[in-house]
């Protein structure tokens, strides 16, 4: 009698913006909770992949201004963010825009940062990211208060406040160089799962060239996975 065991672990969480399957080895991604990758992947998620603590907390930090006139407005803004990147090193956190993928703000491009209108006719605002490094002794809880220090240790610049918005994510820097790692992993699996059947039966997998993915997993976790398709089948 022939058997077919079939598990099929698909994936969710976008493509990040501005960044393709092949590139993502050197980008650093954001790591949400909801997002599906691909449209036509499942919302379930993977039983197989690496786990890890993700590489940086990341917090976003909007500056408001309403000074009258716009040109001072504008200036208050943009001269409080110049502060906040020059006292970022001294703080150990890092100053970073981008909604899927994450780009350095720096002194050389800061006023590329575009301002929004805020809740008034003359007011304004612009919105970064501040990034705290996370290790085995430095978890969430630390980075949060890190970054919440720097924001309140920024120099003012005219009327401009700055505060945090919403709740911490999290950041991974170059996902496809756990490729191996998380294959391993997978093997790993594979054969524990084909030994299930007895030594009839072997496993097909399918999927291993698809890039890597990432998902939360815990606090301040996150799962790296491959989305693939295992079979059990007998050998012939």
């Amino acid at each position: 009698m022939k058997i077919t065991v079939i598990i099929a672990v698909l994936a969710m969480l976008t493509v990040p913006i501005a960044a393709n399957a092949q590139d993502s080895g050197a980008q650093e991604v954001i790591v949400t909770a909801q997002r599906s990758r691909q449209d036509d992947y499942s919302a379930s998620m993977p039983a197989v992949g690496l786990r890890r603590r993700a590489d940086y907390a990341v917090q976003e930090v909007t500056i408001t201004g309403d000074s009258r006139e716009a040109a001072a407005r504008q200036d208050e803004i943009y001269g409080m963010l110049a502060n906040a990147i020059a006292a970022a090193p001294r703080a150990g956190v890092t100053i970073a825009s981008g909604d899927a993928t994450l780009q350095a703000v720096t002194m050389a491009n800061y006023r590329n940062l575009s301002l929004e209108k805020d809740n008034r006719p003359d007011s304004q605002k612009l919105t970064f990211l501040v990034k705290a490094p996370l290790s085995a002794s430095a978890g969430a809880q630390a980075a949060e208060a890190k970054i919440a220090g720097f924001v309140k240790a920024v120099k003012p610049v005219g009327r401009a406040l700055i505060a945090t918005n919403d709740d911490l994510t999290f950041s991974v820097v170059g996902p496809d160089q756990y490729r191996t790692a998380i294959a391993d992993i997978i093997a790993a699996d594979a054969k524990i799962l084909a030994a299930k059947f007895g030594d009839g039966y072997g496993v097909e997998v399918e999927g291993l060239n698809r890039p890597v993915e990432w998902a939360r997993s815990g606090l301040s976790d996150v799962l790296l996975y491959i989305p693939y398709k295992l079979v059990v089948v007998p050998k012939h």
